[in-house]
Order: C-alpha cells, then structure tokens, then sequence
C-alpha cells in the first residue's frame, strides 16, 4: 500500500517573549472587568499587564510571576469576602496599586428557623408555558428543608412536593434550602379561572405562591407551524432552522425553512416541534410561525428514488432525489464510505429506483422503514463521505439530497486546482490576551499568511474577511459555499471560562462539526503539535456555526491561547505567525493527499 509522506523536520516551540526593562509600572487588568460578574466560589484566573517584566506583583497578598514584557496570569482564589481583587505592583521604590471590584451570583439563603421564607423567583413552571395536554409538568420551588410543600391544581386535589436527595441538614442559622418538586398532569395547571397555588408550611407559618396558568394544547386537533429562517444572507440553499435536543441547547438537526411540523409546546422563547411520532425538539420562536387553526398536516409518501448525476463536465456531485410532496423533517449523517439520510413523517413506497447512467459514486442504496412514519435511506459511496446539500425541488416536490464527488487530487501537488476557504476567527466575539491582544487581530495576519502560502501551491483561497471588521459566521459559510470551497479552515485562540486552571488545561486542539470533517481535523491537529509543541488537547466534535455547512470538510483550529503570556507574545512574533500558517498548510496538504492515495487504490 503507497505510504504517507512524512510532514517536513521543523523547529518545535514558541519564541521567546520579547523582553521590556524600564518602562513606566501602569497595571491594566484585562480579565476580570470592573464589576466582572464571576460564576466560579472556588478559584480562577485574573490576567492583565504591569508594563514591565522586572516587576514584582501580588494579588490579594499572593505572589503572581510577571513574564519578560510584562504580562501575568495569575491564579487564586476568588475573593469572596471582600469581592475585590487588589493588585500591587513593586520595583524598586516604584509601587503601583489598583483595585479590581468583582461581583458573585448571590443566592438568597433560606433559614432553617425563624420567619419562614421560599425563593419565589425559583417557581416553575414559569409565564408562557405551552404543553399538550397529556403531558406531565414539573412544578418546583427552592424551599427550606424543613417546610412542607403542596400544589392544589384546579382539581382541588393537593399534590405534595418532595424535597431533592441530597437535601442539606437543617439548623437554624444555615442555609437550610432545597428544592421540591413534583410532575402533575398540565390539565392540573391549566384553569386560568381557577389557577393551581402552591402552600409551603412549617409550623404556624404558611407561604402561598400562584402558579402561572400553562396553556393546554387541544387534544382532539393539531397545532401546526411553519419553519422560517429569519437570515437574510444567501439563498434558500444556505438558509436553515437549527434545532435542538433541548431548550438553548446543542443544535443537531438542520431543517429546510418551509418544514410543516406539529407544534407540541412553548417555553423560554423556544418552540416544542414533533418531527415524527417519537421525536419531538426545540427550535427559537422567532424561526416558526403558526398557521391557522384547522390547518391539516401534510401527507408525506415517497414514491420512487432517483440518481442522477450533475450534467456539468466535471459531474461534481450526484442527486439523490426522493418526491415527499411536502418538504419533511431530515437529518443527514455521513462517515467513512457511508452516508445516511433520515426523513422523519414520511413514508416509504418506491416501485422503482433508477440511478441513471449507473453513476459510480453510489453503488449501493438500502431504504428501511424504522417506525411507521420515519424513513432510513443508507447510500453506499465508493469515496470517502465528502460533503452534501439538502434541497427541496418545488417543481417536482421532492426532496434532494446532493452528494458531492472528491475532485480531482494529485498527489504531488494535492492542493492544486482547489479551492480553500481561509476563516480567521472573530469578529464579532473572541478572547483578549494579558497585554491587550484581541484574538480576531491576532489569527487576521495568520489567514493571510496562509492565503499566500496557498497560492503558492496553486490552490485558489477565498478568505472570508479581508480586515479587522466583524463578519457574521452566516455570511462565512455562505460565502465558502458559493465559491464552491474544497475544505473550509477556521483560524483561532482558546480561553477558559471561570473556574478552570489555565496553567494545567492550556494547548493545542482542533475541532469539527461533521464527522465527515474528523479527517481533516486530525491531519490540522497533527501539523500543529510538530510545530507548536505545546500539550495535545485533542481533537473534538464541537458545536461550531461556521462549521455547519456541509458541502465541504471543515475544522477549527484552536492553536493557542490568548490569555498565557508566553502564547499570547508568540502571536505578536511575525515568525510564529507564519509558523501557525504553514501548520495548517500541511494539514490540509496531509488530508487531501490521503484523499488522493483513496483514489489511486480505487483506479484497477
């Protein structure tokens, strides 16, 4: 079997940081901020400059190591006593102070004695709430341990509320809270004539709290609602409803605006939607709109499949064409040599599924009916997985799912003739270093690198910012797609969150949304580790936006990060720079080549 070739001998590491002696002491914090809302009570990091790295610094009495210009990274424990971060700055006879006010989530405690008191603003279900009305509600309040909760729905039956597990043992001067709960039917909480109340007890004292009236959905008719994109950037093709397993969760499935779904429920500003009769999920309120009452769901039966490749020379992709009559709910997974398409309130009924011309990239299809109204399709490639378009073809009423062809790869030369999409990351959002470094200024000189490099390997690079204002991630996909990009990089720099030591949980990863992208990921991955030798942070599925496009492999590279001095310095250094773009230049030379090799195995 033909052999990978090796990634070229580099120099691993950063450069030195660049040495400032002498300068004026001026302390700047750049994270936390005044005021800085922190959601950790344990320990996390403050980072900023002092101007100078012969300085010494202390934070709230502790000493924090300055690097060479100046920068720090401290971290300590969070100051909850006196929710303030002082910071004292000393060389010589030279002190310079400042003060950095912080703010915690304030939790309101409830006693275990005394004058009974609950969290009100704990209270669910909360205004707005729409359920079918088979459904079973959770009603629940943080209470103190020791009190006694109850809901009387409109029923006038009095359903109690248990007290969490892991309740914490009661004395009078603790926070003694916990939170109680239960599941009552929504027709319990659906009277607005006779609103359900919940009682809290302990002793002589009573608690009485209204619970907002839910709306019950009709049982004997359905409530339906349109998918709309509310993007106004690209095409239908690039327009999409993101939906999710739960409330503002992770987006899994990406609908075509126009779906007709059964609307099943309304909370927090999403909308509940069935995509078949075991699947229901949540999509933003503003990409649905209700139709009106009486409004029938649509019938969705195939008929039989067809497979037609592109008419154009290069016949760069396959159609997989499936009549629905009505645009239905779908989700595409694509790995290895396999790709699968489910089509949720469907039916299956093909007499006959042609694949005209006999089209080679598809050697195998397999439909399966899994339940009574979802439809497993199963396409056997003779390439790796590479990218897709779903698409609804009014004329025919029927569904498209557009299966893209590898091109053409030399081997020698695997990224000639291709066109790559260069992403540097950010603006709008992006972390900010110790010194000031914000990342969408850092990677922009990284993209341009790349972009020549590229040329110079005969590729054709689209970058999707060409300075340092804000691009929507939107427009950077539909851009990409539009100039028919072969792979798409997205360039970046890590941060943490609250709470997380960042001496110990630094590195290098990369990211991808599609497994089909995994690939790719792991190649870019590799190529960073040669160079950087920093710790390996691996390679992860993550929900990305500018990811989510398909008709291409993408991956996100997550090089460095901005808030460590010394890797905040080293994408100052115009050197690292052009280190950080020939990494990605090999992962993408090292994917496309085994792409390549994929080919040669298959030519007899």
């Amino acid at each position: 079997m033909p052999t990978v070739p090796a990634a070229p001998l580099v120099e691993a590491g950063l450069p030195p940081v660049p040495a400032v002696r002498g300068a004026a002491l001026a302390i700047r914090v750049q994270y936390p901020g005044p005021n800085q809302l922190l959601t950790t009570r344990d320990s996390t990091f403050i980072l900023g400059s002092v101007g100078s790295g012969d300085v010494a610094l202390r934070i709230n009495g502790v000493t924090v190591p300055v690097a060479a210009n100046g920068a720090f990274l401290g971290w300590l424990g969070a100051p909850l006593a006196t929710a303030r971060y002082e910071l004292e700055a000393v060389r010589g006879a030279d002190t310079v102070r400042r003060t950095v006010p912080v703010r915690f989530p304030v939790r309101t405690p409830l006693s275990g004695g005394g004058k009974l008191r609950v969290d009100s603003g704990s209270l669910a279900p909360a205004r707005g709430v729409w359920a079918r009305s088979s459904d079973l509600l959770r009603v629940s309040l943080r209470a103190p341990r020791n009190a006694v909760v109850t809901v009387l729905g409109a029923d006038s039956v009095r359903y109690p509320l248990l007290a969490a597990a892991t309740a914490p043992v009661i004395d009078s001067t603790s926070d003694a809270a916990t939170v109680f709960a239960t599941e009552v039917a929504v027709a319990v909480l659906a009277d607005s004539s006779k609103p359900a109340q919940l009682f809290v007890t302990r002793g002589r004292d009573t608690v009485l709290l209204r619970v907002p009236p839910v709306r019950a959905l009709p049982a004997t008719s359905r409530l339906l609602g349109v998918l709309r994109s509310t993007s106004t950037v690209g095409s239908d093709t690039d327009r999409v409803v993101s939906a999710r397993t739960i409330i503002d969760g992770t987006y899994k499935w990406q609908l075509l605006p126009g779906t007709v779904l059964e609307v099943t429920g309304r909370q927090s500003g999403f909308t509940r939607v069935r995509l078949d009769a075991q699947l229901d999920v949540w999509v933003d309120n503003n990409d649905i709109a209700l139709l009106p009452a009486g409004t029938a769901l649509p019938r969705r039966v195939t008929g039989g499949f067809r497979m037609t490749p592109s008419l154009t020379p290069a016949a760069e992709y396959v159609d997989v064409v499936i009549g629905t009559g009505d645009r239905p709910a779908h989700h595409v997974e694509a790995e290895g040599h396999t790709m699968t398409l489910t089509l949720y309130g469907v039916q299956a009924n093909p007499d006959i599924s042609p694949i005209i011309g006999n089209d080679s990239l598809v050697r195998r299809m397999v439909w399966e009916q899994v339940t009574t109204d979802r439809v497993k399709i199963t396409l056997q490639l003779s390439q790796p997985a590479y990218g897709w378009l779903s698409l609804w073809d009014d004329a025919r009423r029927a569904f498209v799912l557009r299966v893209r062809r590898l091109p053409a790869i030399d081997a020698a030369h695997p990224l000639r003739g291709l066109t790559i999409a260069v992403d540097p990351g950010h603006p709008p959002a992006g972390s900010t270093g110790p010194t000031g470094l914000y990342e969408g200024d850092a990677v922009f000189p990284v993209g341009l690198k790349l972009v020549e490099l590229l040329r110079e390997r005969g590729a054709n690079p689209v970058i999707t910012r060409t300075s340092l204002a804000a691009v929507g991630l939107a427009e950077r996909g539909v851009q990409s797609r539009r100039a028919n990009a072969h792979a798409f990089i997205s360039i970046h720099l890590n941060a943490l969150p609250d709470g997380v030591n960042p001496f110990t949980t630094n590195g290098t990863s990369t990211l991808f949304y599609h497994n089909a992208s995994e690939p790719l990921a792991r190649d870019v991955q590799h190529a960073l580790q040669v160079r950087f030798g920093l710790r390996d942070l691996g390679v992860h599925y993550q929900n990305l936006a500018v990811a989510r496009p398909s008709w291409y492999p993408s991956a996100l590279a997550e090089g460095l990060f901005v808030i460590v001095p010394e890797q905040e310095a080293a994408m100052r250094d115009e050197g690292f720079q052009l280190k950080y773009a020939e990494a990605l230049l090999e992962g993408l030379e090292q994917y496309f080549r085994r792409l390549a090799m994929s080919q040669r195995e298959r030519t007899p």
